[in-house]
């Protein structure tokens, strides 16, 4: 059976049968919640905000912590597996805390959040981007993985520095922590493991969720960190966790399952260096995804897993290849101006020097560049525009002169124009820092994306975390889907076919 299947029934017996025992034996399972009461659980603040509903512990009113109080392992715990199911309902923002202590008022400053938010988008001119599953502001999920009023289960696991964070059986976060502890620079919460309490929060009167099945499976003090979790330190791992706390949405929006990377291998990869990836497909001419019906197929490969899933628009011709129905049915649509035909019918693709051949007039070919480039960003329904500002391999080495200001304006404009969002790309270290400028003067959004060919290069959003020094970049300048407004696919829906 299942463990999010267990009745009511069966959970009330199993309580009377444990009768909340203090000497259950490591590996035990003990219910924390009787179904019926708060007994064994203290709120902070505003009591009213916590009731007992329908045998779940219901969050509904003004900010409040519920913390366990009760006599299991006298309230404090070090290794464990927790387990809970959770309802949240639309535009709720809750979650679960451990490894913390009780607090009178405010949010809890000791310990680690689990993340419960579905739907919430934030408050004022904040955007709330960190999702159910998310170890909060450590190893953020950024995508909606639960829907809005549907029980589903929330699994913890610590097991020494090891943290493991499942949805419905299905693992999002993977996080060991290093010896010493790295702490997002600036911050002076005490996410470290330790011991300590649970909690879950109310987080403000339009916030509801339910809590029921409630229960822990203590493990031994002195249990292990499991065997290939240990991690490895660098100024990269901090300045990721740093980001991460500050809003920054850590993600690469462009990997690809190519030459060996498998799904698996890719989102073991994500886990460990705290990066959620956008896994996408190339569709278009001569690419796999070619009609509706391989895409469908594609989609139906990747149902339920914890990561974007991106089309790619491969050339000019893919808005006369899928319809609007089926392309939509991804988190986002990315395309870039390395496929189009010049002024003499011939189409190339600028990355493979035997389609560009030889350049007689580089004025003549940047000016169709543009063109060719802001005709993508004003007609086409994609939400980023990748490997942004690329050039041929002959013209590549004057950069910097061909990008005239005039040049740069005109794609930047069109690209503020249709609200598409322009990816800092790892791979070819564009835009430059110069063009970037330009881009957020426009109004434009960025997000981070690698392109890698396999998996010896994908990166860690390295170049972007460098631009966001060097550009004085801000969370606000980051895109993620959802969370301003509208696919390009719903917008410009009359592109595509119905």
């Amino acid at each position: 059976m299942h463990r999010s299947d267990i009745s009511r029934r069966h959970f009330a017996a199993a309580l009377a049968a444990s009768t909340l025992t203090l000497k259950a034996a490591p590996g035990d399972w003990v219910p924390l919640f009787d179904g019926r009461t708060l007994n064994g659980w203290k709120p902070s603040e505003n009591l009213g905000s916590w009731k007992v509903i329908d045998g779940a512990l219901a969050a509904d009113g003004p900010r409040s912590h519920l913390f366990y109080n009760g006599p299991v392992k006298s309230a404090a715990f070090r290794n464990f597996e927790l387990e809970v199911e959770v309802m949240a309902a639309p535009l709720a923002n809750s979650g679960v805390y451990f490894h913390t202590v009780f607090q009178e008022k405010g949010f809890p400053q000791k310990g680690f959040e689990i993340q419960v938010n579905n739907t919430a988008t934030g408050e004022g001119t904040y955007r709330e981007r960190k999702k159910t599953g998310s170890l909060y502001g450590i190893r953020n999920v950024h995508k909606q993985l639960i829907a809005d009023n549907e029980w589903f289960t929330l699994n913890a696991q610590v097991r020494g520095k090891n943290i493991q964070i499942r949805l419905n059986g299905a693992l999002v976060v993977d996080y060991t922590e290093p010896n010493p502890p790295v702490l997002a620079e600036g911050s002076e919460r005490g996410r470290i493991l330790d011991a300590g309490t649970f909690a879950l929060q109310c987080h403000d009167p339009g916030s509801k969720a339910r809590y029921r099945a409630v229960r822990v499976r203590p493990l031994p003090d002195d249990t292990p960190t499991p065997d290939g979790a240990a991690v490895s330190v660098d100024d990269g791992f901090k300045d990721i966790i740093t980001l991460g706390a500050r809003n920054y949405p850590m993600v690469d929006s462009h990997v690809h399952l190519k030459n060996g990377l498998t799904l698996e291998q890719a989102l073991a990869r994500s886990r460990r260096d705290g990066i959620f990836y956008g896994i996408a497909v190339n569709c278009g001419k001569g690419f796999p995804v070619q009609d509706d019906a391989s895409l469908r197929a594609f989609i139906q490969t990747m149902k339920g897993q914890p990561c974007f899933i991106a089309m790619q628009a491969e050339g000019r011709e893919w808005t006369q290849m899928f319809s609007q129905s089926a392309a939509a049915l991804f988190d986002y649509i990315f395309t870039d101006s390395m496929t189009w035909t010049d002024n003499r019918g011939k189409r190339m693709r600028t990355w493979l020097p035997n389609e560009v051949g030889t350049i007689s007039d580089a004025q003549e070919f940047m000016d169709t560049l543009v063109a060719r480039a802001t005709g993508i960003l004003e007609s086409e329904p994609v939400d980023i525009y990748v490997n942004p500002t690329f050039l041929p391999d002959v013209l590549a080495k004057d950069y910097d002169t061909l990008w005239t200001d005039a040049r740069m304006k005109k794609v930047a404009a069109a690209a503020a124009k249709g609200a598409i969002a322009v990816e800092i790309n790892d791979r070819y270290k564009l835009p430059s820092a110069k063009f970037i400028k330009v881009f957020k003067e426009a109004g434009c959004k960025f997000t981070f994306g690698t392109n890698n060919t396999g998996p010896d290069d994908l990166r860690r959003c390295d170049y972007g975390r460098q631009m966001i020094k060097e550009c004085d970049l801000k969370w606000q300048d980051f895109w993620t889907p959802g969370a301003f407004g509208p696919k390009a696919i719903e917008r410009r829906a009359s592109v595509l076919r119905a």
